[in-house]
């Protein structure tokens, strides 16, 4: 008997047909939320994918330098490039780019001397003498590349291993494979916030591990953290509106069964709420010694804001923020850097150094990842964007094909120097890194496997490598 002799009215077919849809999407995302739970186990390698990772480090600190700090002034000098200064050099460029103010391939001293430091011999500029006095505690990276030259595409790579798209950033990766250490906080803080918000966001990651901003305060009496407290309304009342609403969310959610969208605002709610007895006492440095401050530079003109900054990562990092994102702006330097770059190098150096310190002191930095690093590096030959000839008027040009980052604690060895650059100071000749091998060997210091820490989104399965990126197996410790 054919089917057609059971005709079947059109309502009838919507109805029988819509439960199957309907189980259809059920599986789909209750398979979803399975992997989801499971990300932390396959991203060390726990589930038989391989071998686990031993983490070397609990947490990170990453030190932003907006706009692409000088190598060729702080870590990278030439031979060739200083005793030709001021004269035409035959540089190995021929990629058919206009490069602005760079057209006569002027060779450009350092603007101070770069000297070797430590037992290690790294070499570190008269600019930054407190970050000198720890330069057996760092790692540096020489031959460092990426894939733009322009700012923003190369911030948000650095940031989230994508040139273009919105991407989970590296704080919300690491928060969502390795959760928080402290359920009282967030899992990744961004202090002085980048304008672009998806150099912090999470984007399809659940919103609960997109970066919670913290702008230090202008003004007695500003809240660094928007929102966070409602001196008008007692705890008891805030506690019984919260309630309300999240009744009101976890009744949608049983209704649709799996939303992460949803989930995440309860998540963030709870959050909010439980940050309100922990967060003021951490951002509140008052009761830091007087010696601690004037090791930051607090109080000082120049490193007042950037000496608390470090503070603050320091305090939110002890307290188990997994990944704090500090950023200092004012690197970029296209002219005027024999007067800009000491400027920019003043008010990070002490700071910076102080922060490395503290932890030390405080039995931190072995377990506590500090990274240090712009979005790229500057030319070694001078940059005229103007009329005037003078090195005294002019900078240097962007230059993604080397540069220079930093690490130190979190299992890297220190007074390292890994990597090297050719004669001119332009293109890498040894143990070069791209982008994704440093957010590869970061995630693998955390124990965790950059090609197992995934998140299915829009039918495939991304990761903050992409497809690339290999472990830069020399620097650990």
């Amino acid at each position: 008997m054919s089917l057609f002799e059971f005709p079947m009215h059109r309502r009838e077919l919507l109805r029988t047909s819509m439960c199957g849809f309907g189980g259809l999407a059920l599986h789909s995302m209750v398979a979803d939320l399975a992997r989801a739970a499971t990300t932390s186990d396959r991203a060390s390698g726990a589930d038989g994918d391989g071998p686990k990772i031993t983490p070397k480090a609990q947490r990170v600190i990453f030190l932003f330098m907006g706009g692409g700090p000088s190598q060729p002034d702080l870590f990278d000098p030439k031979d060739l490039i200083i005793r030709n200064h001021g004269k035409t050099v035959q540089v190995p460029i021929n990629d058919n780019q206009i490069r602005l103010g760079v057209d006569k391939f002027l060779a450009m001293r350092p603007v101070e001397p770069v000297r070797p430091r430590g037992k290690s011999g790294m070499m570190i500029s008269d600019l930054m003498p407190h970050l000198a006095s720890v330069a057996d505690d760092l790692c540096l990276l020489r031959a460092m590349h990426t894939d733009n030259k322009a700012h923003a595409p190369a911030q948000l790579q650095l940031h989230t291993g994508s040139l273009f798209e919105a991407r989970p950033s590296m704080g919300s990766w690491v928060s969502y494979g390795l959760g928080t250490e402290n359920e009282n906080l967030p899992g990744f803080i961004s202090i002085e916030p980048p304008g672009d918000g998806r150099m912090y966001g999470s984007a399809f990651l659940p919103a609960i591990h997109q970066g919670t901003r913290l702008k230090l305060p202008k003004k007695e009496g500003d809240l660094p953290i928007r929102y966070l407290q409602d001196p008008q309304v007692s705890v008891e009342t805030q506690r019984r509106r919260l309630a309300f609403v999240q009744n009101l969310n976890r009744r949608l959610l049983n209704r649709v069964e799996a939303d992460a969208q949803m989930e995440g605002i309860i998540e963030s709610f709870e959050l909010a709420f439980r940050m309100q007895s922990n967060t003021p006492g951490l951002i509140d440095i008052t009761g830091e010694s007087q010696a601690t401050r004037e090791l930051y530079g607090i109080g000082e003109d120049l490193t007042d804001r950037t000496g608390r900054a470090c503070l603050l990562a320091r305090r939110l990092s002890e307290a188990g923020v997994r990944f704090v994102q500090v950023t200092m702006e004012g690197w970029d330097h296209h002219n005027k850097i024999t007067t800009a770059l000491p400027r920019s190098c003043a008010r990070a150096d002490k700071p910076i150094a102080a922060l490395l310190k503290d932890l030390k002191r405080r039995g931190l930095l072995d377990e506590t990842l500090v990274v240090w690093s712009g979005e790229f590096g500057r030319s070694p030959w001078g940059q005229a964007i103007t009329e005037s000839t003078s090195f005294a008027n002019n900078g240097r040009e962007h230059q993604q094909e080397s540069y220079c980052a930093w690490l130190a604690g979190g299992g890297v060895r220190g007074g390292l120097t890994h990597g090297e650059t050719d004669d001119f100071g332009f293109q890498p000749t040894e143990g070069k890194v791209h982008l994704h091998d440093l957010h590869a060997t970061m995630l693998h210091l955390l124990g965790v496997d950059h090609e197992n820490l995934t998140y299915r989104h829009g039918g495939r399965d991304f990761r903050l490598t992409d497809v690339f990126g290999k472990v830069v197996t020399d620097i650990l410790a």
